[in-house]
């Protein structure tokens, strides 16, 4: 593959996955349109980096398909200066479409060889790695104004929610009942909610799941 066919099928990924599926914001879609995709992936699975399903990355992880990280940017709306916590970072893909956004960014991973990947591609001073359990958080670097979840979840923790700004956001995939939605939330004093705007495929992040309900 060359730069010039990977370019194309960029430009094919915008018009046939991302404008066609409300992703209709220009500052998201001209971010997903100048970032190389297929340098967050394994080099054999450089030609497939623009397809609409998730690319495995090793270690049961794996890259979102593009429109579902392009709704959750849509969604968000990271405004430049926002200072962003982005958890599952995996090959910094999410990282560098967020610094182009205009936002700082922590990048939180609990696995070192994606870590080490996306140090690799990703050379925005406006990213910072780090790695750790994700559903901690980073709480040394909160408050944050958005919190960017790249994958589905069963269960916010309160531990992410007491690292938002007041009015801060999450957005986030949940897991409903089999289904995996994308949501947003915003924090107003002591409460959070996330509301389900559409259904798509979006990756399960490890280290989420619901607390198990007691039961005699």
């Amino acid at each position: 593959m060359t730069e010039q066919n990977y370019e194309g099928m960029r430009r094919a990924m915008v018009s046939n996955q991302l404008r066609t599926t409300a992703v209709n914001d220009p500052r998201v879609v001209d971010a997903m349109l100048s970032v190389p995709r297929e340098r967050h992936v394994p080099a054999e699975s450089g030609p497939y980096a623009y397809i609409d399903r998730a690319i495995p990355l090793g270690n049961g992880r794996a890259l979102n398909p593009p429109m579902a990280t392009g709704r959750l940017l849509t969604e968000a709306h990271a405004a430049p200066g926002e200072r962003v916590l982005l958890i599952g970072s995996a090959t910094g893909y999410a990282a560098a479409l967020l610094a182009i956004l205009g936002t700082q960014v922590i990048a939180l991973e609990e696995d070192a060889a994606l870590t080490a990947t996306a140090r690799a591609v990703v050379s925005s001073a406006a990213v910072r790695f780090v790695e750790g359990p994700l559903a901690a958080g980073w709480a040394e670097a909160a408050p944050y104004d958005l919190i960017f979840i790249d994958g589905a979840i069963e269960a916010i923790p309160d531990a992410l929610i007491e690292q938002l700004s007041p009015n801060g956001r999450i957005a986030t995939g949940i897991i409903d009942r089999g289904v995996t939605r994308l949501a947003i939330g915003r924090r107003a004093g002591k409460g959070f909610g996330p509301s389900a705007f559409a259904d798509a495929e979006i990756v399960t992040l490890p280290g989420f799941s619901k607390p198990k309900a007691f039961a005699f």
